[in-house]
């Protein structure tokens, strides 16, 4: 009899890390006895992987066909490897910008997604990808959020991350400071609040807490004084979606917001933009940061670090994201199944 719960992980970038701490994760064994992982990749690939960093490359089985997944699926196992011929080894290097391996993450990517449509996973936890290989390879989305937008045709994807109690979810993710300023907008603030407040009903949220927005601007601008944004936008934004009956507050100054989130006092705080939010939790406990992706038609957590050129195939990468990103993404699926194995 088959687990009840399949996670899908595409291998990412080849040059990078992200095979050696797939490996790693899984012979630390956290989910064995309770979900499947499907690993899609290329098996000659991982096999280089892991004799360069002296690791084990061992799943219960191998496949190339989704028959030949449906057939190994109805076994109870741990880990399959689905094998897509996407690397020539003779033209592979780590640590390198090569379009091959561009193409090869985001075909990865693309086969991941058709296994959870086709029925065959539930959830999603992704690796680094590069977006140097991506643009070399002319893929024009920059990363994994857009790609899976894209692919889903999902037009407002909603990033969240999360680490030990606090989460945080962001209204802007890949743009300048400058034009994430110019989105404080009071249609934008709200529309992000509202989409928040949804997601956040869900069972891996304490819905007992308050959102909170986080201020902009330093002191929340201080009435205006250094920055009109909160006036303007976040403040008639939140006294609208409470109106509405949303349990939000702020703004709240950014400089004391996470702490507070951490401690429990919000259900999760709404960061304005980027480095915003990404300062605070990774600051919090850098290697346990999980990227969460809600309203995709399935649930895709990810690891929040790169793909560390710079060490790829030496064995020295941290699998500990990665083994985060797949335990997140089984709770997560569990929880919505009702907590039912």
């Amino acid at each position: 009899m088959r687990h009840s719960i399949v996670v899908v992980v595409p291998m990412g970038d080849p040059a990078g890390v992200g095979p050696e701490v797939v490996l790693k994760a899984l012979a630390h064994g956290d989910l064995v006895g309770k979900a499947t992982i499907i690993v899609v990749g290329d098996k000659q690939l991982f096999e280089k992987t892991a004799i360069d960093c002296a690791l084990s490359c061992s799943f219960d089985a191998y496949v190339e066909h989704d028959s030949a997944l449906a057939e190994v699926l109805e076994r109870q196992i741990d880990s399959v490897f689905y094998h897509l011929p996407l690397v020539d080894l003779a033209s592979f290097s780590y640590g390198k910008v090569n379009a091959m391996c561009g193409n090869a993450a985001y075909q990865a990517i693309v086969k991941s997604v058709d296994l959870i449509r086709s029925g065959y996973a539930d959830a999603m936890a992704t690796t680094p990808i590069n977006k140097e290989a991506l643009r070399a390879a002319m893929i024009a989305a920059i990363g994994h959020t857009e790609i899976l937008a894209e692919l889903t045709e999902t037009e407002d994807p909603v990033t969240m991350f999360q680490t030990f109690g606090l989460k945080v979810f962001f209204m802007t993710r890949h743009m300048s400071l400058r034009a994430a300023c110019d989105a404080v907008t009071y249609e934008n603030v709200l529309h992000f609040i509202r989409l928040c407040h949804r997601i956040s009903q869900s069972k891996a949220f304490d819905a007992s807490k308050p959102l909170v927005v986080a201020g902009l601007n330093p002191h929340c601008g201080e009435h205006g004084l250094f920055g009109d944004e909160e006036v303007k936008a976040v403040i008639p934004a939140v006294e609208q979606a409470r109106r509405e009956g949303i349990d939000v507050v702020g703004p709240v100054g950014a400089d004391s917001v996470f702490h507070q989130a951490k401690i429990g006092t919000y259900r999760a705080v709404l960061s304005l933009y980027h480095d915003q939010g990404h300062i605070a939790t990774k600051t919090l406990d850098f290697e346990r940061t999980v990227s969460v992706t809600w309203d995709l038609p399935f649930l895709r957590t990810s690891v929040d670090h790169g793909t560390a050129f710079d060490i790829a195939g030496k064995g020295i990468a941290s699998s500990i994201g990665m083994t985060e990103a797949l335990l997140v993404a089984y709770r997560h699926v569990y929880s919505q199944k009702g907590g039912l194995e």
